[in-house]
This record gives C-alpha cells, structure tokens and sequence, in this order.
C-alpha cells in the first residue's frame, strides 16, 4: 500500500441535450476535456486538506459520526466535505480502516488569469476526484467507474440537492458520453431512506444509463468562450418552472430534444456529417425557444455570434451546457473551415479554448 498517490480528472463540455436530460429517459451527449481537477494524497499523523484554488490550506478534518467535517468557515469547501464523508462511510461500511492522510486538490478548470469559470463543471470534477484518490488509496483494486459515478453522484446531489449528474458522469468515465439521467428527486428521495451507503448502491438506478461514442474522423470540434461566466443554478430553475406555467411549451421543448439528439447520435453512427450538422442546428434552436418561453436568454449576443459564424463556414454550433455564457461547441466539416472559423471568432473577441475530448482507460 502506498504512502501517496495523484489522480487526474477530467472537466467536460455538454454537447447537446441540455435540460431534456432533467427528464427520464431523455438523452444527453457529453465529452470529457483535456484539462482536470489533480488530487493527491499523502500519508500524515494528522488529517489535513489543502485546496489551492481558494488559498485555503492546510485545513484539519476529522471524520465522526458518519462526517467528515472541513475545519473551516468557507462554504466552498462543502462540495470536497461531501465527496469525503461519502468515500470515508463507503470505505466504513465495507469494514476497510480509514487510514489518517493529507490531501492536496488543484484545479486547472477555470481561467488561470482571471479566475473566471469556463464552464467545464469543476465541482463534479473534484467529487470525482476526491472519492477515486480516496478509493484507491484503500483498496487493493481499482474502483470500477460505474462505482465512482455513483458515489460521486450521491455525494454531489446531497451537497447542491439537484442537477442530472451529466458532469459527474463525463468526469468519471472520460471520451465522449451518451447519458440518461438518474433523476435527482428519485436519488435524493432513496438516499433519504435508504438505511446504509450500500443499500443504496446496490438498488437499480433504473433511469441511469452510459454508454461511449466516438466522434466521426472527418469532424473538427472548435471551442469557443465568451469571457462571460454563467449561472447554471439560476437557469435550471426558470426552465423548471416553464414546466409548471406552460407544459405544452415545455413538452414540445423536449421533443425537438429528442429529435435534435436522435439526428447527433444517427450522424454520429452512420458517419452522415450533414445529419450531425443537421442535429446540432435543431438543438440549438430548440434550446432558443424554450429560453423564450421561459423569459430567459440562454443564448447571449456572443453566443449568437459564435453560431452564426460557424454556420456561415458550413458548419453548426450551439451554447454547451446551460447557456446564459460560457462557451459554445463548433463542429466544422473540415480543418480549413475551423481554422477560418476561429480565426473569425478572433476577431469577434470570443477566446479558442483549445480543448478535445479526453478519454483515459485509468483515472
């Protein structure tokens, strides 16, 4: 067993499906990007925890009653409290001793000058990386993925109470996803009544599904940022309650969704470029409307901007993920269209991230 251990994770970017996947049995297309979340562990006499992003150091935990508790103030520490307390009851309730150790999170996710968020989903990132490090620094073998996924999972709704779990899952099995969710409310709902740890994991997650898809060859994802951070929470909760004040508008919003991700993942399967294009183009209409109709703009000016230049050079583009800022996703038909493309959102101030998708067969 060893005295330390470092374990990356990746970020991820949505592709499509964005707030349909908040329904059972809707899909979403997620990848996982090449820049993480680092996690590393070391033994220590005294139980520590150091996360850099937030100059917080050197903070003393303890694990008692079924919590870890965070020595500290900040409510930021909250997402890794939680992560924590659900590896360390996991490791408890299989009998495996929890061994006293240091940690060390650092997060390369958002812009490094200014701070501000990509949008690439850093708190599920560091979830899954708190309960891998902690996993396999206990176990003798590695954690199956399907096992961190859950976890992480569990612990990330019990610390902000809602969210499809599409973050969680790109972060805890890398490539390029297709995702049902789990249904929040339904998790929330067993974790409440659920006696142990186990008793919960052992149930079926019987909206949950993964599954892994490779991109066509001859596609050119460009990625683009708009500078202006957005507030995934705030949007969520507006498009909930379009559910509530118009349910046809919101049923026919999931439709297009469906339609619009049936096209991607058809294009994707039959290497039809036009039919992937096609798809995108209906997503990011689909996710215009319902903004609308929902009296909230999901797709800002930049964004705009970005998507109408990638159609202008032949190819399609979308917000990635809730909309409101942060970045949107290009696919481009060939190298000289994204590279004129980018060249065109230079000019526009909108930033290249030069992100792909990552995909990794160990975490």
């Amino acid at each position: 067993m060893s005295n330390s251990l470092e374990v990356r994770v990746p970020g991820k970017l949505m592709i499509a499906g964005e707030f349909a996947v908040l329904e059972p049995n809707h899909q979403l297309l997620a990848m996982a990007v090449n820049r993480f979340v680092y996690v590393k562990i070391e033994a220590n006499k005294i139980n520590q925890i150091t996360l850099e992003k937030f100059q917080l150091e050197n903070l003393p935990w303890q694990f008692k009653d079924n919590r870890v508790t965070i020595e500290s103030t900040d409510i930021r520490v909250n997402f890794v409290q939680e992560a924590m307390t659900t590896a360390c009851i996991y490791l408890k309730e299989n009998n495996i001793p929890i061994r006293s150790f240091k940690g060390y999170i650092k997060s390369e996710l958002d812009d490094k000058v200014s701070g501000k968020k990509f949008g690439l989903g850093s708190s599920a990132a560091v979830a899954v990386g708190v309960i891998t490090a902690i996993l396999k620094w206990h176990l003798d073998e590695e954690p199956a993925r399907e096992l961190i996924f859950k976890l992480a999972s569990i612990s990330h709704v019990a610390a902000q109470g809602n969210g499809s779990g599409a973050d969680v899952a790109a972060s805890s099995y890398s490539g390029i996803i297709q995702y049902s969710s789990f249904q929040a409310e339904w998790l929330r709902e067993k974790y409440e009544e659920s006696h142990t740890l186990m008793e919960l994991l052992r149930l079926d997650w019987k909206y949950f599904q993964v599954g892994q898809i490779q991109l066509p060859e001859d596609i050119y994802l460009c990625i683009g940022w708009t500078g202006s951070p957005a507030s995934t929470g705030n949007l969520v909760e507006r498009i909930k309650e379009l559910k509530k004040t118009n349910s046809d508008k919101y049923q026919e919003f999931l439709q297009h969704s469906e339609e619009a991700v049936d096209n991607i993942l058809n294009g994707i399967h039959e290497n039809n470029i036009p039919q992937l294009l096609t798809g995108i183009k209906q997503n990011r209409i689909a996710l215009v409307e319902v903004g609308k109709e929902a009296n909230t703009e999901l797709e800002t000016p930049m964004i705009t901007k970005l998507c109408n230049l990638a159609e202008d050079f032949g190819g399609a583009a979308k917000q990635s993920g809730a909309g409101g800022g942060d970045c949107g996703i290009a696919f481009m038909p060939t190298k000289d269209s994204a590279v004129q493309l980018v060249e065109a959102w230079k000019k526009e101030g909108i930033i290249q991230l030069t992100l792909q998708p990552y995909s990794n067969e160990t975490l």
